[in-house]
C-alpha cells in the first residue's frame, strides 16, 4: 500500500484528530516539571497539631469556642495532620487571641433607617510553632473574615459570627500550606 492511496482514501477529519493527537502527545510533555506531587503542607515529621483555646480580647463572649471548634475540624480534614487534646503528645501548637468582632451596617431601610444587612467581622493574631525545632511556621499573623446576615431573613449575630469563625478557620488553613 502506497502513501498517496492512504492520503486520498482517509478523510479530513481524522487526518486532522491523528495529527492533533501526536503533536498533542509531545506538546504535553514540556511543562511538567512545574507540577508536583509534594504536600502542601510542611511534613518535616510534623503529624499532630495541638490547638490552644483562643484568647478573646473583645466583649462577645463565645467567639473563642466558635473559632476553636471550626478549626480544630478544618485541620482534620483538610490537612494530612491529627489534631490532638495533648500538648505533650503534639508536634506543633496553634496559638492565638481573638483582637476585634465587629458588627458593621451594610445597608439600610431608605424610608425608617433600619439596618437592613449587617456584617459580623472576626479578626484574630495566630501562631503556629513546631516544638521539636521551635521553629514558627506563623509568628503573629494578623487575620481577619467576616460574614453577612440579615434579620429580615431570620438570621442573626450568632449565625454570622459562626459562619465567620468558620471562614477565619478556611483564612488559617490556607495560611498552614507552604509558601509556593
Amino acid at each position: 500500500m502506497n502513501k498517496s492511496f492512504f492520503i486520498k482514501k482517509c478523510p479530513l477529519p481524522l487526518m486532522l484528530f491523528v495529527l492533533s493527537g501526536i503533536c498533542g502527545l509531545f506538546a504535553g510533555c514540556t511543562g511538567l516539571s512545574d507540577y508536583s506531587q509534594e504536600s502542601l503542607f510542611p511534613s518535616e515529621n510534623i503529624t499532630t497539631v495541638y490547638i490552644e483555646m483562643f484568647d478573646n480580647r473583645t466583649f462577645w463572649r463565645g467567639v473563642e469556642y466558635e473559632l476553636t471548634d471550626a478549626l480544630a475540624k478544618r485541620i482534620e480534614v483538610e490537612t494530612p495532620y491529627k489534631v490532638v487534646s495533648s500538648r505533650e503528645r503534639a508536634d506543633t501548637v496553634i496559638t492565638g487571641q481573638i483582637t476585634s468582632v465587629s458588627r458593621p451596617i451594610l445597608s439600610t431601610e431608605r424610608e425608617t433607617g433600619r439596618a437592613l444587612e449587617k456584617e459580623v467581622e472576626i479578626s484574630a493574631v495566630v501562631n503556629w510553632k513546631n516544638f521539636k525545632t521551635g521553629q514558627l511556621f506563623l509568628d503573629n499573623r494578623t487575620i481577619s473574615a467576616s460574614a453577612s446576615y440579615s434579620e429580615w431573613q431570620q438570621q442573626n449575630f450568632d449565625y454570622a459570627s459562626t459562619l465567620a469563625a468558620n471562614n477565619l478557620a478556611k483564612k488559617i488553613v490556607e495560611l498552614m500550606e507552604k509558601p509556593w
